[in-house]
């Protein structure tokens, strides 16, 4: 391994970096955007439950709150139930943002060493030529200068393209991942909104 490092030059510890960035962000998205973290199954029902007990003191809504993100959506909601309907659509659109921020963070991260890795290795391949012209010369060519520099020229663009590939998928898995708990968050909010504030036949 050392070996390949060695033959592909300087320029491949700038992909070494953004591979090993990319795969402890990937890692660190993986463990935190579960399902069952994000959005509990049974926690509709107890902030139902904590509405209709009125147990609505800031230490039932602080554990609501410590529970997940859908719990912080829902300790907004709660905190505004003696509030209009639409104040209270308001206040779970605002914390929703807040919750929304939290779960893209790292992301934005993850798609730019998506993006940038082939760049680098395009950057590397780049260096590689410039041995490879740099091994003419007027007494002839410098075979190891020529070998070195074809090295470089394919490790980079190589190693580019294979930590792009797969940070891409998880940038486009994570993406949607998000997005279907955003929508699934919003859903069980508007039940919520709709108990404490029954829509009126007129409306």
């Amino acid at each position: 391994m050392f070996s390949i490092i060695e033959e592909a030059g300087w320029p491949i510890w700038l992909l070494l970096v953004a591979s090993v960035v990319g795969l402890a962000l990937i890692i660190e998205r993986m463990w935190y955007l579960r399902s069952g973290r994000i959005i509990p199954k049974k926690l509709l029902d107890e902030a139902t439950a904590i509405y209709r007990e009125q147990k609505l003191d800031e230490e039932t809504l602080g554990k609501l709150e410590q529970n997940s993100p859908l719990g912080i959506v829902f300790a907004s909601a709660l905190r505004h139930t003696g509030a209009s309907r639409n104040e209270m659509r308001n206040a779970i659109e605002e914390t929703g943002r807040g919750v929304a921020h939290q779960l893209e963070r790292f992301l934005t991260t993850i798609g730019t060493i998506a993006t940038l890795s082939p760049l680098m290795g395009l950057f590397g391949t780049v260096v590689g030529m410039i041995e490879i012209f740099g091994s003419q010369s007027a007494a002839g060519t410098n075979p190891i200068q020529l070998a070195h520099g074809i090295s470089v020229a394919l490790y980079n663009t190589g190693f580019g393209l294979l930590i792009a590939m797969p940070t891409l998928v998880f940038y486009r898995h994570f993406r949607a991942l998000v997005d279907r708990f955003l929508v699934e968050m919003e859903l069980q909010a508007a039940k919520l909104v709709d108990m404490a504030h029954p829509l009126r036949p007129e409306e």
